[in-house]
């Protein structure tokens, strides 16, 4: 079979819509290997390794075979096994295709070549077995089981391990589900291996007295072995009730697989599966519970799961509070104190309460984990208990006795201070445990010796502290990178508590001295607690404390920018930052592609030793700095030069193909092959424009010098001597071309060109020549080059020119004046007087062919030399062109491993998960348009101008004569312009193919020799392939008429066919497209397209489930391979393996990951999303970064490497932009730091590279369990890192990313994220994290994990509780007699640390840190000021309560679910009635609570009087209201149109009074929505209920607090007052549900009477008010003012009423219930779309608005204020 791309026809439709059935094929579809015919004529085949693969799992023959089945000769041993052990066929031929290409790329690797090529290298074979099965090993010792690899001294030896490895993934390829749980897998694997080794070993069965045979029979593994365990999941999941259920009432994927962490398992499960036991009942009373870890739903677990962290804050606090209450200036002068010295000794005893209540935690969290055979846990349970509280009254007691003899003895006594020391010799032994740790952290070597031991005696020592676990063993690292992350951490604790100390705690002291030593308030309110001043203390403490316990994530914010950029700096980022740095550095180019991209010709013959490395970086550092001669310059004849030549060459095809550069900038960056005799390299044009005008000016300006002098001064300038021998070199050789060869003329030019050589070559060209008239010799050239490019050449003007150039450049240019004799001598004149007189060149000149494409291209080359007055810094104009070029330019000069041949790297696969979106953008999606009259094209259009002006000009080069054209014969291509530039699958899959062109052009360079590579330039110059189709216009209809083919570009034309299997057999990407089944048989348009990406890319393949109805009832689920055939011409089904059940248990995405894994093939998988792209320029480097593997970071190898992303959407708008800035920083300058020197970086979901058999056999590349696992992907580094592997990140290599563009969208993404973190929080992921990394990388995983999130919230909750607290003083009146409680350097700390978060600080020091180290830092400030002018700071405070609500609310509730964020483009204007759906809860609500607060306590406080002080202490609030509420109108497009608001106002109303219904969603009625809005709230667990309406209890607080204020109460502070006022809100409701029911029974049928009971309700409300004004205090502001007393407490009974719904639903009650929360959402919606009313009535507004959310676009050129008035003019 030919390998090469083929034009294929599209495959069409059955009239019905729906794809007809795949045909028979006579041979086996294959793969990528036809291992079923060793015979085919297959370029793979012809491959040694391949056969010798093949042959070894072909030796079967004297193996045992099975009773009652056909055995044939081809048939091999997974045959046999399949046979055995009743494996699918199909599964089978799977994993036959997956072993032979391992081991054939094993065989390809190996440093040196075998003695017996035919023949497989046992050592192989052994090196696979061994990290195959070193989970399996690790597994059996951890349980105490041998091993059932029966390896030692045997003859089939290497046959036998062939076997195991055989069995290990026939059984992984069909598991499943199962596969998640990779012990699971093991048990299954060591019981078959033991029923396998008793084949082998011809036991006798004792049952029938035969050799013993497994009885699994046909499908018999699935149905034995697999349905039975899969069915368990099933249930669990079925009972989960989609996840809604708590945790701890069902079990998840890890528990399944955490039941095999024991050796109960073997005992409890049996072998054969005896479905009749306990661990397979599906009764909930006899069920196997939990194992190993209860996920319950509190906020105690970030206390539980990281309680050193909080055991330091806590014990350093107590200390500094003692230490500051002493009133010292200098805390090292308080602490010569004894007093002080003794005092600071209760920290052992809160120490000892903390381990209290820590073991109070887990055994309230993790009690259902005892059982009889667990009963040792609920002992240690109750023992840590009992100790914990025995320490801690142990040091009470001892504190007490020194204090009492201390106060018997009247002073310090030595019997006072031997019972101190009493007191240290029990608290040195009560740390004796972390001096422990502390030493093993010393010397981290011995731990992990300690930890990965599986002695009983040591689990004996260890059971104390923590349960013995599979995973989480052998954690530490180095001792240097311990050193590493230590010093980071003593920096960032330093920083934190000095400040602390400082600015936080001392200054708190006075003030609560003040509020102790004056206890006698006059409080303004009935005060429960006396005249005491304590509750004061605790409003005046909480903020500060708050921000106490969260501050430590600003220092590490500092801190790891500042060594993030320390790190960025010896990497060697930014140092070409732009297209004017890359051309000072490109004459260096061909030496670095050469020494990165181009493999070393000894690199397999020795390891990397450190002379290699020393001798490395000595050639890096040389050719990094321009150092030594061999990297000075290049010359066109080496084959270095070319080889980079064909490289360069192909990517700046590929930008071409992409339409980011023009078809000149195209001519002006390429690098063409040698050609037209000349002698130096052929810079691209864009490096020599300018150059030969300022040589020539130089030129000109000679008086009196030496030609040696002029040539070194032109020769400081590389490209300036190029140009000039180029230029020389190419003249000579069109002049000669032009004029006749033969004729006199010709003779004369050479001649001349001769004399000239001649007069250089001995020094005296300047003495021979007038330097004067170069300048019109280059303008005579120039005019003459014009006329030979016009279409219709013109042969007297030609002639013309020619004799003027004569006349120059023979008569005058030579300052010897010489006779026409002396000319005809010297053979520089014509010996015929006749043509002298006039004819000279008139019957010479002979035109070139005007169809030569290639002639022309060198001739406008020579031209743009020749004329070209500009510098061309801005070529390419494209911004995304120059900046992937400054990347790539850059990245060559970073470190990074030297490459491999490509037959000898390691092979890798990409894996893509894809559900149901868009593959490519439809005609009807680009055309339709929006409210706005906006179509998607004419978005695009303006987006990317200059690039849909490339693809119009790409379009007319390949035949399109109209631009009608576009929508007719173009409609494919336009649809493929635009779905590239949006979220979809056509621009990944074209993104990561890059990948298989890569390696076939590398495999291509890898094989050719010298003189290969330099005929092959030859010959692609003379094709003309370098620029075909990219003439344009230039070269008339037959130019026109070529096309640019993505499949066969330039070095394509010089492959021999083994570049297609080598590339095949390195390369497989497999897009998972979990619909396709269902998509073709339905006839959706995306099957189609994902057909045409399979026909267009013969390295894809498209993995799916199928659904088999078999019955009436019965469903067959299949996982289902197919590719597209080029010889068959339609698509082909390559495996059908059947699943258990459905694939969907848990999460999506990682279960269609799962399905389709078994079929990716090599050593690494990349995992890429569907939103992601690839850059040609990158793909050379992927065999770079897989050596990565090979190399140690620290005592490990890499398991997985992290890859840098780079965000290809930021240009759309500021949010955009936005994105891209919080993105950028988080993936390069964060996961720098997080890998180095922190060592606890995580997958996050980025194109990250894992090790795949390291990975296969530890549960995959994510988690699955529901909702718990909604994060999926940071699973996978938190399973990688839990067993021993190691995550880096390399920043030499990138892949582009999609990202959110709409506020909308952004927040969805945010909430489902902070959903996400607030599940890890429950996981026992990171609880087993917590405990068992060492102190300071827990630190490190908190602070940039689940904590940035926690302390966020944190951060929302100072506010919260500093204006609560505010309002308490001012209400209460304690504010009125303190008046310095506001004059306070800790107030001013917390105000400036909560303003400076709420501004972004977390995003904006890191960005601006990144940018400067890559972009520089003028233009770093640049962008920063321009973002916080486009209101960034409004984003990221809008951003920070999107996480604070769902985070806390999953935490509290749960509720997380995935969002589909649509990943479209977000110009259309949002109504007003959705962003109030989506934002209502989270922002407005609290944005409106926030500002309430704070109109009270300016009405009420005495501070408000001085405005300055409250400004102060409320513009960080008022800033975070302003921010909730308006954001989604600030970057919502025409957020401040008048009518659109207007417009919004109606739909609002409307669909507030809409009473729903069973089908209506909740996009057309309040109330669907309401109950929708409050699901949360029926799963939340007992706990979670109590404390919401502890929490809505404060709403309470205002009518409390402002009804003594009310005249009318005439400063009475009863507790009556307030009792009284309730009447006010039953009187209230009573009106209320008064005319409610009037409405209801008069207002249709009897309406006079419901106007009647109206107006009878008017007249005593006013008659009420009347007697009020008359005979009491009252007065009419006392109205306005209980409004802000009473709405809260409504809102806070509908709160309640919320949680207490199903006891209240029944009732009478819950109709007003309900009525009353419409009202409430009424008034919230009137008062959020108030000010935006006004602002759009207020002119200018909107061109403002529309101003800051595009101005990212705006300076691209766009036409956005066209755009959101739809005054589009498509020129189409």
């Amino acid at each position: 079979m030919n390998l090469r791309q083929r034009s294929i026809p599209t495959r069409t439709r059955s009239r019905g819509g729906a794809y007809a059935p795949p045909e028979p094929v006579s041979a086996e579809v294959y793969n990528i290997i036809p291992i079923h015919d060793l015979l085919t004529d297959h370029p793979s085949l012809r491959c040694v390794e391949v056969r010798a693969a093949a042959a070894a799992l072909r030796s079967a023959g004297d193996l045992r075979k099975p009773s009652f089945m056909v055995w044939h000769n081809h048939m091999d041993i997974l045959d046999w096994l399949g046979m055995f052990f009743g494996f699918q066929k199909d599964n089978v031929r799977n994993q036959r295709e997956h072993l032979v290409l391992h081991l054939a790329n094993s065989l390809m690797r190996r440093p040196s070549p075998p003695k017996d090529a035919e023949s497989l290298d046992p050592t192989v074979v052994r090196d696979f077995r061994k990290k195959l099965l070193k989970n399996y090993t690790s597994w059996c010792s951890y349980l105490g089981r041998k091993s059932q690899l029966w390896l030692s001294n045997r003859r089939d030896g290497a046959r036998r391990e062939l076997l195991y490895v055989s069995l290990y993934l026939l059984i992984w390829g069909e598991s499943a589900n199962l596969r998640f749980c990779p012990e699971c897998i093991c048990y299954i694997f060591h019981h078959m291996a033991i029923e396998l080794n008793q084949i082998l070993e011809n036991y006798i069965d004792d049952n029938t007295g035969r050799p013993f045979e497994p009885s699994y029979g046909t499908n018999g593994f699935l149905i034995r072995v697999v349905t039975p365990i899969y069915n368990v999941i099933k249930w669990e999941e079925e009972s989960s009730k989609n996840g809604t259920k708590p945790h701890s009432a069902w079990r998840n994927y890890d528990d399944i697989n955490e039941f095999f962490w024991s050796r109960k398992c073997f005992r409890r499960l049996g072998w054969p599966i005896n479905r009749d036991r306990k661990f397979f009942s599906t009764d909930k009373f006899k069920k196997v519970g939990k194992t190993g870890f209860v996920e319950q739903r509190s906020f105690w677990n970030v206390y539980r799961s990281f309680d050193r962290l909080w055991v330091m804050l806590i014990l350093f606090l107590q200390a500094f509070v003692i230490v500051a209450w002493e009133g010292e200036k200098r805390p090292w002068k308080a602490l010569e104190n004894r007093n002080v010295q003794v005092e600071l000794l209760t920290i052992f005893i809160t120490w000892g309460g903390l381990r209290f209540f820590q073991s109070v935690l887990d055994a309230g969290t993790q009690y259902s984990l005892v059982s009889r055979e667990t009963r040792l846990l609920g002992v240690r349970m109750v023992l840590k208990s009992v100790v914990a509280i025995t320490w801690t009254i142990v040091f009470g007691v001892f504190y007490w006795r020194i204090w009492s003899q201390k106060n018997s003895d009247g002073t310090w006594s030595d019997a006072a201070n031997g019972r101190i020391i009493t007191f240290l010799e029990a608290a040195f032994v009560f740390i004796i445990p972390e001096l422990l740790a502390l030493a093993l952290f010393i010397i981290p070597w011995v731990r992990i010796c300690l930890e990965e031991t599986n002695w009983k005696i040591l689990y004996l020592l260890t059971w104390w502290f923590h349960t013995r676990t599979f995973v989480g063993r052998g954690l530490r690292e180095g001792l240097v990178t311990n050193l590493k992350y230590s010093l980071f951490w003593i920096a960032v604790l330093a920083s934190k508590f000095s400040f602390s100390y400082f600015f936080q705690i001392k200054p708190l002291v006075s003030p609560t001295k003040i509020l102790l030593a004056n206890p006698v308030v006059t409080y303004t309110w009935h005060e429960f607690f006396g005249r005491a001043n304590r509750t004061a203390i605790v409003v005046l403490w909480v903020p500060v404390l708050l921000i106490y316990f969260m501050d430590l994530q600003i220092w590490y914010a500092v801190f790891s920018s500042l060594v993030g950029a320390v790190n960025g700096l010896f990497l060697h980022l930014g140092e070409i930052r732009n297209i004017e740095q890359l051309r000072l550095r490109f004459q260096f180019f061909a030496s670095a592609i050469q020494f990165n991209i181009m493999p070393e010709e000894q690199m397999s013959n020795t390891k990397l030793s450190l002379v290699r490395k020393l001798r490395d970086g000595i050639h890096r550092f040389k050719l990094r700095y321009g150092l030594s001669r061999v990297y000075k310059k290049l010359e066109s004849s080496q084959v270095e030069a070319n080889r980079f030549a064909l490289i360069w060459n192909e990517i700046i095809i590929t930008f071409r193909e992409e339409d980011l550069i023009s078809d000149a900038e195209h001519e002006l960056l390429e690098l063409p092959p040698n050609c037209w005799d000349v002698k130096v390299i052929r810079w691209p044009c864009f490096l020599l424009c300018n150059e030969l005008l300022l040589a020539l000016s130089q030129a000109a300006d000679v008086t009196g010098e030496s030609d040696r002098w002029l040539w070194s001064k032109i020769c400081k300038n590389e490209y300036r001597r190029c140009a000039v021998v180029e230029a020389y070199d190419s003249i000579k050789y069109l002049l000669l071309l032009v004029v006749k060869c033969g004729t006199e003329e010709n003779s004369i030019i050479a001649n001349l060109f001769r004399e000239i050589e001649h007069y250089i070559g001995i020094g005296k060209f300047t003495v021979m020549y007038k330097m004067t008239l170069l300048l019109q010799i280059h303008a005579k050239l120039i005019y003459l080059i014009k006329l030979l490019l016009r279409p219709k050449k013109d042969h007297c003007e030609v002639v013309n020119v020619l004799q003027a150039l004569y006349e120059l450049s023979v008569r005058e240019f030579s300052k010897e004046k010489r006779s026409i004799r002396q000319l005809r001598q010297e053979g520089l004149a014509p010996l015929s007087p006749a043509t002298d007189a006039g004819l000279l060149f008139e019957n010479a000149v002979e035109f070139p062919d005007a169809e030569d494409a290639v002639f022309c291209r060198h001739l406008r080359r020579l031209q743009t030399i020749l004329t070209s007055k500009d510098s061309m810094h801005n070529v390419p104009k494209n911004l995304e062109a120059r900046r992937r070029l400054a990347f790539f330019s850059n990245s060559l000069f970073m470190n990074m491993p030297r490459a491999p041949l490509v037959e000898k790297m390691v092979p890798f696969s990409i894996l893509t998960p894809y559900y149901d979106e868009e593959v490519m953008y439809s005609q009807g999606i680009l055309r339709n348009e929006n409210e706005d009259g906006i179509s998607t094209l004419f978005y695009l259009q303006k987006i990317y101008a200059d690039e849909w002006a490339n693809f119009i000009e790409r379009m007319h080069g390949e035949g399109m004569e109209d631009d009608s054209e576009i929508w007719s014969t173009k409609a494919r291509d336009l649809r493929l312009w635009a779905s590239y530039r949006g979220q979809t699958l056509s621009r990944t899959v074209r993104g990561m193919m890059y990948y298989y062109r890569a390696l076939k052009m590398l495999t291509f360079l890898d094989k050719a020799s010298e003189i290969e590579i330099e005929n092959g330039s030859q010959q692609l110059a003379s094709h003309g392939s370098l620029s075909s189709g990219l003439d344009g216009p230039h070269l008339g209809k037959a130019a026109a008429a070529k096309k640019l083919n993505r499949g066969v570009s330039s070095v394509n034309l010089l492959f021999k066919g083994h570049e297609y299997a080598s590339a095949l057999m390195k390369f497989t990407y497999v897009v998972t497209c979990q619909l396709y089944g269902l998509q073709k048989m339905n006839g959706d348009s995306r099957a189609e397209e994902i057909l045409y990406l399979m026909k267009n890319n013969e390295a894809l393949r498209v993995a799916y489930v199928d659904e088999v109805h078999s019955g009436r009832e019965e469903v067959e689920f299949y996982s289902v391979l197919v590719k597209y055939d080029d010889e068959l011409q339609k698509e082909v089904e390559i495996y059908r393996i059947r699943l258990p059940g459905p694939l969907k248990l848990g999460e999506g995405k990682p279960e269609n990951q799962n399905h389709a894994i078994i079929f990716t093939r090599g050593d690494a998988v990349q995992t890429i999303d569907m939103n992601q792209d690839n850059y040609y320029e990158e793909a050379l480097k992927m065999r770079n970064l897989l050596e990565e593997f090979k190399t140690y970071y620290g005592i490990r190898k890499p398991t997985i490497l992290g890859v840098r992303e780079n965000v290809v959407t930021g240009s759309v708008s500021s949010l955009a932009w936005f994105m891209l800035a919080q993105e950028t920083s988080f993936v390069t300058l964060g996961q720098r730091v997080l890998a180095n020197p922190l060592k606890i970086r995580m997958h996050y979901g980025h194109p990250d590279v894992f090790d795949r058999f390291w990975f296969l056999t530890r549960g995959g590349v994510s988690k699955a369990s529901k909702v718990i696992n909604i994060s999926e992907d940071i699973f996978a580094g938190f399973n990688c890192t839990l067993r021993g592997g190691n995550v880096t990140h390399h920043e030499y290599i990138q892949v582009g990313k999609g990202r959110d563009v709409g506020l909308n969208q952004i927040s969805m993404f945010e909430a489902k994220v902070a959903s996400g973190n607030g599940e890890q929080v429950l996981s026992r992921d990171v609880y087993r994290l917590g405990h068992r990394l060492d102190f300071f990388r827990m630190l490190s995983f908190y602070y940039s994990s689940v904590g940035f999130y926690f302390n966020t919230m944190m951060v929302v909750l100072t506010v919260y509780t500093f204006l609560w607290g505010r309002l308490y003083l001012a209400l209460s009146g304690v504010e009125g007699s303190r008046h310095s409680l506001t004059n306070n350097k800790a107030l001013g700390a917390i105000l400036n640390q909560q303003f400076i978060i709420q501004l972004g600080f977390f995003t904006a020091l890191p960005m601006v840190v990144e940018n400067s180290l890559e972009h520089g830092f003028i233009q770093a400030v640049y962008d920063f000021l321009t973002m916080q002018l486009q209101l960034a700071s409004i984003f990221y405070t809008f951003s920070m309560g999107t996480r604070t609500h769902f985070f806390g609310r999953t935490i509290l509730h749960g509720g997380a679910k995935y969002r589909a964020t649509g990943r479209g483009f977000v110009v259309e204007h949002k109504s007003f009635a959705e962003n109030y759906r989506l934002y209502a809860r989270s922002h407005f609500v609290k944005g409106v609570e926030l500002g309430v607060v704070l109109i009270v306590y300016a009405s009420q406080s005495v501070m408000a009087t001085n405005t300055l002080v409250y400004i102060a202490m409320a513009i960080s609030s008022w800033f975070l209201v302003v921010s909730w509420i308006m954001a989604p109108f600030v970057f919502n497009p025409s957020g401040f149109d008048w009518l659109k608001t207007v417009y919004d106002f109606e739909d609002f109303m409307n669909w507030i009074w809409n009473s729903g219904g069973v089908f209506v969603k909740a996009e057309k009625s309040w109330e669907t929505w309401w109950y929708e809005e409050q699901d949360h709230l029926r799963t939340t667990g007992l706990w979670g209920k109590l404390l919401e309406m502890i929490l809505d209890i404060r709403f309470f607080f205002f009518q409390y607090g402002v009804v003594y204020r009310l005249k009318i109460t005439g400063g009475n502070t009863s507790i009556a007052v307030y009792l009284l006022s309730w009447i006010i809100m039953v009187v209230a409701v009573g009106i209320y549900i008064v005319i409610s029911y009037a409405r209801d029974k008069y207002s249709a049928t009897q309406h006079i009477y419901y106007r009647l009971v109206q107006l009878l309700v008017i007249v005593v409300t006013v008659l009420v008010i009347v007697l009020l004004l008359k005979f009491t205090q009252f007065i009419f502001l006392d109205l306005i003012t209980s409004l802000l007393a009473f709405i809260p407490t409504g809102w806070g009974l509908i709160s309640i009423a919320l949680v207490l719904r199903p006891f209240l639903q029944s009732t009478v009650v819950w109709d007003t219930v309900v009525s009353l929360a419409r009202l409430y959402d009424l008034l919230f919606g009137i008062i959020i779309l108030a000010p935006v009313a006004l602002l759009s009535w207020m002119p200018g507004f909107q061109s403002m608005q529309t101003r800051i959310l595009f101005n990212e676009a705006f300076s691209r050129g766009l036409q956005i204020s066209r755009i959101l008035t739809g005054k589009k003019n498509i020129d189409l």
